[in-house]
């Protein structure tokens, strides 16, 4: 599969015209916890040539380049991207973070060097918080759940905890947010969904597990009111952004 997706890019390059500046895994395998049957979720940034960003007709911003029960390939333009990491857009840093890389570039390190100064922690809570209660209160609160859906609540969730605890982005791996900011009271029970996950192909409905359920209940509480006393903060520098997007044309 790598192989093909890197002919993918290469495919991508060729046709529309631009430079693939980095390409990573960002889904459940980027995360660690993989179904036999998970799609590849890759995500790229690239650069088209310097005409482009003087046109009063810009190209879309986006290529939509894939997506089938295999791949869902689909990039941001780095125009784009450096707009929204001055918004410390949290995608980015977890793009930037992946442990699975198919394409890096020189060019790419002049973004890397500087990703994190532009993380607000703030902006990270509002966007996992968000996402683990939005998940936990569609998929979790029923009799019967869909049990692949308690990582999409448990990840979000130890991320903040991490950003409360580091104030870095977290890291993509599931592994390492468990290994440290996982109860241990419940990680019996969060290894056993793993190994549901990730050695079935689609593991589908079950029963609750309510002691997962109710450390969940307990921690969002926990983290909506640590949330209101961390400072609005950002850093606002579009000089150093603006000097990197022309370094790069």
């Amino acid at each position: 599969m790598e192989k093909l997706i890197k002919l993918k890019l290469n495919e991508i390059e060729e046709k529309e015209n631009v430079k693939i500046l980095i390409a990573v895994e960002s889904g459940s395998r980027a995360w660690g916890f993989a179904s036999p049957d998970s799609d590849y979720d890759v995500r790229f940034i690239y650069i088209r040539p310097k005409e482009f960003y003087l046109r009063l007709d810009k190209p879309r911003d986006v290529i939509e380049w894939q997506l089938d029960n295999t791949l869902d390939i689909n990039g941001w333009d780095i125009f784009k991207t450096l707009r929204l990491l001055n918004k410390s857009n949290p995608t980015l840093f977890e793009w930037n973070s992946s442990p699975i890389v198919y394409k890096s570039t020189v060019e790419w390190r002049s973004v890397s060097a500087v990703i994190n100064k532009y993380f607000v922690s703030k902006s990270g809570l509002y966007h996992y918080l968000s996402t683990a209660k939005s998940n936990y209160t569609e998929y979790l609160k029923g009799e019967t759940v869909k049990l692949k859906k308690y990582f999409y609540v448990i990840r979000p969730m130890l991320a903040c905890k991490w950003i409360l605890s580091e104030g870095t982005p977290p890291p993509m791996l599931f592994s390492e947010l468990m290994e440290k900011y996982l109860d241990e009271e419940i990680k019996p029970d969060v290894i056993k969904l793993l190994d549901l996950k990730m050695n079935n192909p689609e593991i589908g409905e079950g029963k609750r597990f309510d002691k997962v359920n109710e450390y969940i209940d307990r921690n969002i509480d926990d983290i909506e009111k640590k949330l209101t006393a961390i400072p609005n903060t950002k850093n606002s520098d579009w000089d150093e952004l603006n000097g990197i997007f022309l370094s790069l044309l």
